[in-house]
């Protein structure tokens, strides 16, 4: 053990004029022995919840337009959406368009396979209140969490440092350990960039200019492209594909265009 220690005690210009029989591969050190950067990250479930019920929120107004089912009070507050229907006769029918957002989430191994992340309570007549669940909570935590290690290891290997530590901590965070980085506030920084990748569907259904002019349709907002100068879009709120939705993704060509 002693003499596998010795590299470490010379700069690698004198490891390099020494006899080739002693060992010069030095040994990686820790945080302990060298100094470097800690971080503990932690998932913000908030936010989480309030993704999902927006989104939950701009599904309800789609499925109910699409059905043609008028209704008022589309809200949420905590982890609960709620619509009331207009039509009595129409309760059912809405609760039929609106089945899809109570369908069991695929999950793969987690939970049997399949995860109830939304339930609906219809107690209350021409009422619907959709709650996300504990189980939801949890998934969407875990995948969030998955997605986030994977996010912050290529960053963090790109710091070209030795041997960094990037990994799960509970149910909620993440443990970042880089030897050698001396600055932390360049960590933090890299490791802070926003990445989130969805995929959401062109409003065609109104003139761009008269959205910019008046204000967006419920459910739509303005984007701009990043051509010089911008371009405008409206663009539906509600996300069709979400990076959790992908495992993965590869550039190619269209021979088409």
């Amino acid at each position: 053990t002693v003499i596998l220690a010795v590299p470490n005690l010379f700069p690698a210009s004198t490891l390099a004029q020494l006899p080739s029989w002693v060992p010069k591969r030095q040994m990686t050190l820790g945080l302990d022995l060298q100094g470097g950067s800690h971080i503990l990250l932690q998932m913000d479930q908030n936010d989480l919840i309030k993704d999902q019920l927006e989104t939950t929120r701009d599904e309800i107004r789609t499925l109910l337009r699409d059905a043609k089912i008028q209704y008022t009070g589309l809200g949420g507050t905590g982890r609960t959406v709620q619509v009331r229907i207009n039509d009595p006769s129409q309760v059912e029918a809405a609760k039929t368009a609106l089945k899809p957002i109570t369908n069991p989430v695929a999950a793969g191994l987690f939970s049997g396979g399949s995860v109830q992340s939304m339930t609906l309570d219809d107690s209350e007549p021409g009422l619907l209140k959709f709650t996300v669940t504990d189980a939801g909570i949890k998934y969407r935590t875990s995948t969030a969490l998955s997605q986030a290690i994977e996010v912050v290891e290529r960053r963090v290997n790109a710091l070209g440092t030795t041997e960094p530590i990037v990994q799960r901590q509970g149910d909620d965070r993440i443990l970042v350990q880089v030897p050698g980085l001396q600055n932390p506030q360049r960590l933090k920084d890299i490791i802070g960039q926003t990445a989130k990748l969805t995929f959401q569907m062109v409003d065609t259904s109104v003139p761009v200019q008269d959205a910019m002019k008046n204000r967006p349709p419920p459910g739509d907002s303005v984007l701009y492209s990043q051509d010089d100068p911008p371009v405008p879009y409206l663009v539906e709120n509600r996300v069709i594909v979400s990076g959790e939705d992908l495992s993965n993704a590869t550039p190619t060509y269209n021979s088409q265009t």
